[in-house]
Order: C-alpha cells, then sequence, then structure tokens
C-alpha cells in the first residue's frame, strides 16, 4: 500500500506502512468476483509482460490493446486554482529524485513517510511505481511551473486498501506531500487537493469516486479534505492506523 497523504495544511499525513515499499500494492490478487467484473469491462489481461503503463506507445509496441489503468494520467493537462496553475507531471527518476528525496527528509515529513536517508531509500520507494503496470504513479505537483508538491494517484480497487472499504471498480486513490515549509498552510493543501480531484474525475470517466486514507488523529489533515469537497465515509482499521476514509463523489461535484 502507498503511504498516505502527507500534509496538506499543517503537516504530513502518516503513511500506512513502514519502509516505503510498494510491493504490496504491486503484487495484490484480486478477489474471483472482482476479476470477473473487470473483465467483462475488457480490463483484465496478461500484465506479467507489460511495459510500463505510463506510455501508451509501449503497450502499442508490445501488441497490447488494455487500457492504461489511469487513462495516460501524463496527458491530463492543466487545472486552475486560486493560487495559479496546477499539473501533475509523473515523476523521472533522473531529473526528480534529488528534489523528492529532499522533502522526505524533512522531518515533519519524515515521521510519517518514513523515507528519511539516503536518495536510495526513495529511489527503491519509487521504482516499484515506475516498474510496475501503471496501478501507481508517482508525480510532481506543479503549481506555476515551479514543482512544490508529490503526489500519488493510483487504483484503489487494485490496492491492499480494497481489502478496508466497500471498493468499486475505478475507484482512484491519492496521497499528498507538500514539500516546502512556505508552501503549507494558508489552504494550499485545500486548493491542491480539489484540483487533484477534478483532474482525476475528469480525466477518468469510468471513475465515481476519489478516496484518501488520512490518519483520523489528523483532524486538520480531515478538515482540508472535508474543505475541497471530500466526504467523511467511515472509520477504517488499516495495518498502521486507524483512518478516516474519504470520498470524493462524481454524482456531487456540480453541486461544490
Amino acid at each position: 500500500m502507498p503511504p498516505t497523504d502527507s500534509s496538506t495544511d499543517t503537516g504530513p499525513f502518516p503513511a500506512p506502512h513502514s519502509g516505503g515499499s510498494t510491493e504490496d500494492t504491486l503484487d495484490l490478487r484480486l478477489p474471483d468476483e472482482l476479476l470477473a467484473l473487470f473483465g467483462q469491462d475488457g480490463l483484465i489481461d496478461d500484465r506479467s509482460q507489460a511495459p510500463d503503463a505510463r506510455n501508451p506507445g509501449d503497450a502499442a509496441d508490445a501488441g497490447l490493446d488494455h487500457e492504461d489503468l489511469l487513462d495516460c494520467l501524463a496527458s491530463w493537462g492543466t487545472a486552475t486554482t486560486p493560487l495559479g496553475s496546477f499539473q501533475l507531471l509523473p515523476v523521472r527518476i533522473d531529473r526528480d529524485l534529488q528534489l523528492i528525496s529532499r522533502w522526505m527528509n524533512d522531518p515533519a515529513v519524515a515521521a510519517f513517510w518514513e523515507l528519511a536517508g539516503p536518495e536510495s531509500v526513495t529511489e527503491a520507494h519509487l521504482r516499484p511505481q515506475l516498474d510496475g503496470d501503471g496501478r501507481s504513479v508517482p508525480c510532481l505537483g506543479v503549481l506555476d511551473g515551479t514543482p512544490m508538491s508529490y503526489f500519488e494517484i493510483y487504483r484503489a480497487d487494485l490496492d491492499p486498501l480494497a481489502r478496508h472499504y466497500p471498493a468499486r471498480p475505478h475507484d482512484t486513490g491519492l496521497h499528498i506531500l507538500i514539500g516546502g515549509v512556505a508552501d503549507r498552510g494558508r489552504g494550499v493543501g485545500t486548493a491542491l487537493l480539489r484540483a487533484v480531484a477534478e483532474l482525476v474525475l475528469d480525466n477518468r470517466p469510468s471513475c465515481a469516486r476519489v478516496i484518501a486514507e488520512p490518519d483520523l488523529r489528523n483532524t486538520p489533515s480531515v478538515s482540508a479534505f472535508l474543505s475541497a469537497g471530500f466526504r467523511f465515509s467511515a472509520e477504517v482499521d488499516l495495518p498502521d492506523k486507524r483512518a478516516a476514509l474519504m470520498v470524493r463523489d462524481r454524482a456531487l461535484t456540480r453541486l461544490l
């Protein structure tokens, strides 16, 4: 399971696992009933030799006809926020590792993501996502051309999280880390959460819900999600924490 969200307005959200590994996420075995349901939508195929799903061209070259699990996130474009123009930019190790590692070594972030240390620690967290089948995509959050946050956009229905709540096909989860201290607070996290939820729903027509699971004890983070149009759905016991299951519904978007 990928780490959960870092702070939106006051500090990082706790991570639901230690060590920063995403191995469990990538190796999840889905229930047969869910596999059958996905198979009806044409989404299940042999991915044992699948190329990087973030690059649709690779899939075409390999003769695969499956959809990108996150609908070509790299092409989602920008969102307008009160803070400026915002975009999710898929991570590249050669370009972004140093920056993300520096953020992970901020004590306020490290307390929850547990990825402090040399760059190799952060790289070991990113690699399984980048080399996987595309069900989790690490991204920089870029505001007016400046990288200032880190996101993981993932298929919540294909994640171990799905064992802990009544998942629906195409549920899309998000984790957030705001990098700079100056960008924390003042409603920045709320604005970014709203923007990312809208990007997901605008670009993933099969997705009816955006999911998040901040630590229930982190009242400021739960408040930020509520302010961004998420609703509190339930308390869920995850391996490392008791979480607030936050849901942003497509059906309510026009009312927000």
